[in-house]
């Protein structure tokens, strides 16, 4: 879907003509101007209609004779006062998504500033873009049949604002985060049979056209250094287990960077500790983690983000054959500490545990975040609304609960404690890869936290609600796949983390 900017007032030959009302029908300017310009189709429906201006209504009237526009569309923006960003992007969105219901192909949004909003013009013209431009995510690559029934014909959109060319500066980095998005989204969207790890390491490569430098580490090179816990989950899968590092350097020189790790398990059937089936339903979306970091470090590359950061993915598949990790196994991680595996179902946290002591290792970074659909527990926990974050520093987690409410993408702090560290103690080996039926969410934390070195600021967040909705589609995410963690990491870099 294209997205331009133009001056108010500015007039469309075809297409929606979108103008917005508050709370109370209270008809902003530029809804007064379709009325008066349409002959007072707008006043005659708000009479007949239950249209009163709250948020997500809509009053719809084909256009007289006479426009040249075929329909105006009266959104309801609820009160002045609640219009903030991420309010915005919500109508930005349900304008789309009714657009699209209509078979409309272009559109207007004429929406303005009313009395008590307090975002700027430009800033209410990116975000209602922004929302629309989210709303127009498809998958749609493998349908052959009845095409036109999944076809989103709104192609074009043009939002008038009284300062255009801010707006359009505004939209510029706003673009780059919905293109990381999208392309995680797409990560999480793609069967196993299409995207395992080698795949996966092909698409971040093609990256590099952005300015990112990206390594891949295939598994003669990990065995080499020793990534005993990652290789071990991989090597039931007749699919090669890569590392990927992703650097974008643009912050002051020589500083450290801001670390971001993904779990990738690209299809996750258990391995020996066999899921049920309908538990294996959905396991291609286990490397969400990894799909939020390569959106991010996308985002930050094509917004030419201030910052020195570092995206590393652990890519596998677990997978139950002859060769594949046994219940009683003792793995030797990267760090050399020494794993007994006692479910090979808890295959996640023996990845981020050889990428994270890899990342801190070779980039010491000041600031290190990993993201993983870990556990079902967080599930129970939190449901499908929040992301658990666990982490060694309060300043981190506040600044993430920060992003997480500007951007919807909202986490919510869960401890850990010494207590549930006695939990993994092993009786073989320094630790063990399970805590017990209960806390699973802490304990696998827990865990991770033995593979963080002194002194080193971490905060973990466990994804495995948020990274696919199986229920109701939110209307900024019309997918399986949501995307989750890119807008929260984009948001933490920029206003924490940017020189």
């Amino acid at each position: 879907m294209q997205i331009s900017f133009a001056a108010s007032g500015a007039k469309t030959p075809s297409g929606s003509w979108v103008v917005g009302a508050t709370e109370g029908a209270e008809l902003q300017a530029a809804a007064v101007r379709a009325d008066k310009a349409s002959g007072g189709v707008l006043s005659r429906g708000l009479k007949v209609s239950r249209f009163t201006g709250k948020s997500g209504q809509f009053l719809e009237v084909l256009a007289p004779a006479g426009l040249s526009v075929s329909r105006i569309l009266l959104v309801g923006l609820g009160k002045p006062e609640t219009l903030d960003e991420k309010a915005l992007e919500t109508i930005g969105a349900q304008i789309a998504a009714r657009l699209q219901t209509l078979g409309e192909r272009s559109a207007v949004f004429d929406i303005e500033a009313s009395k008590g909003v307090k975002a700027k013009a430009a800033e209410i013209a990116a975000h209602l873009a922004f929302g629309a431009k989210l709303r127009s995510y498809t998958f749609d690559k493998y349908r052959t049949k009845n095409l036109d029934e999944y076809k989103k014909h709104l192609a074009q959109i043009s939002v008038l604002s009284r300062d255009a060319a801010a707006a359009t500066r505004a939209y510029a980095g706003l673009g780059a985060v919905a293109d990381g998005i999208f392309l995680a989204r797409d990560l999480v969207n793609e069967p196993p049979n299409i995207l395992y790890p080698a795949e996966f390491a092909r698409r971040v490569k093609a990256l590099s056209k952005l300015g990112l430098k990206v390594e891949v580490l295939g598994e003669a090179e990990m065995k080499k250094q020793g990534f005993g816990a990652l290789l071990g989950v991989g090597q039931g899968s007749a699919r090669e287990s890569q590392l990927v590092v992703m650097q974008w350097s643009h912050g002051k020189k020589n500083a450290a960077p801001i670390a971001l790790v993904g779990k990738g398990v690209c299809f996750d059937s258990g391995g020996l500790s066999l899921k049920p089936g309908s538990g294996m339903m959905g396991m291609k979306g286990d490397m969400g983690g990894a799909a939020a970091v390569t959106g991010a470090m996308m985002a930050l590359a094509s917004r030419k983000a201030k910052v020195n950061a570092v995206g590393v993915i652990g890519l596998v598949e677990n997978m139950p054959d002859g060769g594949a990790i046994r219940p009683d196994d003792v793995l030797t991680s990267l760090s050399g500490q020494t794993i007994e595996v006692l479910n090979t179902d808890a295959e996640g946290r023996l990845v981020l545990a050889d990428a994270l002591t890899y990342t801190q290792r070779r980039f010491k970074p000041k600031c290190l975040i990993d993201l993983a659909t870990l556990t079902g527990a967080i599930v129970q926990a939190l449901g499908f609304e929040h992301a658990g974050v666990f982490s060694n520093d309060d300043r981190l987690v506040e600044r993430l609960i920060d992003a997480g409410r500007f951007t919807g993408e909202r986490v919510w702090r869960l401890p850990l404690d010494p207590f549930y560290d006695k939990m993994i103690r092993s009786k073989i080996a320094d630790v063990k890869n399970i805590g017990g039926a209960n806390s699973g969410s802490i304990t696998a934390a827990q865990f991770l936290k033995r593979f963080i070195e002194d002194g080193q600021v971490w905060a973990h967040l466990d994804i495995a609600g948020v990274a696919w909705q199986d229920g109701e589609q939110k209307v900024q995410i019309p997918s399986w796949g949501t995307g989750w963690g890119v807008r929260l990491l984009n948001r933490l870099v920029k206003e924490n983390f940017e020189t």
